[in-house]
């Protein structure tokens, strides 16, 4: 089998000391994409007996063969003085752990930096959660590369305490299901929980619109009362009735108006009623 492409990257970048915490960032990647990275913290299996089953047979064979690739991989990516001192070593993780020993002190403060950094990343109310995930899962890898060991669970509580008040139902399920994510899996429940929550802010938002009425109709109602008491007003004129007429005059215009109706009224006690009139003084309101 040949070297993965990615190898490239500590070609170019060989690991000569100071630069230690980013070479093994990118030796990382490497062994991670060629799934030989589990050799270098897990122990080297014994060698199964001939009457072993198959399964220990076969991960005795895959470790081994993991071990030999990431041991080529380390020394083919260092200076030639580091080789020279590395290349005797059995195992990957002896020569990590070797490695880790000399250039090591130089981590303590870099973590201090990289565990801040972790710790005050918060994601802000509307981004994608996504982008967010993935910023922490390098904070937690570099905190990881840096000598600090934070186990899963621990891992997965610090990036669920630093979403926003959103996914609190998200936290409340977790917790009370007691629910165990691995990272990969962390990001896909919560890329679903923020699809469904943006579906019900949505639904919300279009009953919330559809429910309310315009502004301006009380204003138009309002506006329309006006207008019916303004033609109301102008189409009507005010009469009052007995206004301080004489009796002689009121009786002088009945008789008058009387004669050119060319007919009688019928007999009525005319004193009672005018003396009704003149005592009341109503308004009369005609609309001409």
């Amino acid at each position: 089998m040949g070297f993965n492409p990615l190898f490239t990257i500590l070609k170019d970048n060989k690991l000569t000391g100071p630069n230690y915490i980013e070479w093994k960032r990118n030796l990382d990647i490497v062994l991670t994409a060629e799934e030989y990275k589990f050799c270098t913290y897990e122990p080297k299996p014994e060698q199964p007996a001939a009457d072993a089953p198959d399964e220990e047979k076969e991960y005795y064979k895959r470790w081994t063969k993991a071990d030999e690739m990431s041991r080529c991989y380390i020394l083919a990516a260092m200076s030639g003085v580091l080789q020279h001192q590395h290349q005797a070593m059995a195992t990957a993780s002896d020569m990590l752990f070797n490695l880790k020993e000399l250039f090591g002190d130089q981590n303590r403060a870099a973590r201090q930096v990289a565990m801040k950094a972790l710790m005050n990343t918060q994601m802000a109310e509307g981004t994608p959660v996504r982008d967010h995930v993935l910023k922490m899962m390098s904070h937690l890898n570099e905190i990881e590369i840096l000598g600090a060991e934070l186990d899963g669970e621990t891992q997965i509580d610090i990036i669920l305490m630093s979403l926003p008040k959103s996914f609190e139902q998200f936290r409340l399920n977790y917790n009370m299901n007691k629910r165990q994510y691995s990272l990969a899996e962390l990001l896909t429940e919560l890329q679903a929980a923020e699809g469904l929550f943006r579906q019900s802010v949505q639904v919300n938002v279009a009953e919330k619109g559809s429910s309310s009425k315009p502004k301006g109709n009380k204003k138009k109602k309002k506006n329309k009362k006006q207008n019916n008491r303004k033609k109301v007003n102008k189409c009507s004129a005010s009469y009052e009735v007995g206004g301080g007429y004489l009796q002689e005059e009121l009786n002088a215009r009945d008789s008058t108006r009387k004669k050119q109706q060319g007919k009688e009224e019928p007999s009525v006690d005319s004193s009672a009623y005018y003396q009704a009139i003149l005592k009341g003084g109503d308004q009369v309101t005609l609309c001409s």
